[in-house]
């Protein structure tokens, strides 16, 4: 006998309500900032990135002006590292030299325990030193470990701990959406 498992899926955000969500958090970003002349967008791998450039370039086409966007690996920062294999798969990060000053926009797909948002931070904090960090994410689950709250949430997604956000972007997977997948 054979069995397999089958998980349940829901899907909670269409490819229109993504680029929709995308959209109003570029408006908040630029009024919030009061422009977009000290943005820089720093992108989380690997999630994170595609949201970010898609911010920058919502952004260029109301303003005029493209913020510069970076991608972050948070591997070494991470305070699970012992837990994880030995050796690590590192990814390019590639920050601007002179982050000093500027306003970064930290992007990621997920906000879950805060855990991930910690170690960029970390990072961001070991390249330079910003005027202000500020968080956007398409999606807020919910499950807080730490007191990490994002200031631009494309949905508040409330799920179970036996449940798992499954972010789909157009860059990686060819379509954009969001389902809540059962775990258990």
């Amino acid at each position: 006998m054979i069995w397999i498992a089958v998980m349940k899926s829901k899907i909670v955000m269409s490819g229109e309500e993504v680029n929709r969500a995308l959209v109003r958090i570029s408006h908040e970003i630029l009024e919030r900032n009061h422009g977009a002349e000290n943005l820089v967008f720093v992108g989380i791998i690997t999630g994170g990135m595609p949201i970010a450039e898609r911010l920058s370039r919502l952004i260029e086409e109301f303003e005029g002006i493209r913020p510069p966007v970076d991608a972050l690996d948070i591997s070494l920062y991470r305070d699970d590292l012992s837990s994880r294999s030995l050796l690590p798969t590192l990814r390019r990060t590639n920050l601007p030299r002179d982050i000093n000053g500027k306003v970064v926009i930290l992007v990621d797909d997920v906000l879950f325990t805060g855990r991930t948002v910690r170690a960029a931070l970390d990072a961001i904090v070991d390249i330079g030193r910003p005027q202000y960090v500020q968080l956007a994410v398409l999606v807020d689950r919910g499950h807080r470990q730490l007191p990490i709250r994002a200031d631009y949430v494309g949905k508040n997604i409330p799920t179970c701990l036996t449940e798992a956000v499954e972010v789909k972007l157009a860059e990686i997977d060819g379509e954009d959406l969001v389902a809540i997948v059962e775990t258990e």
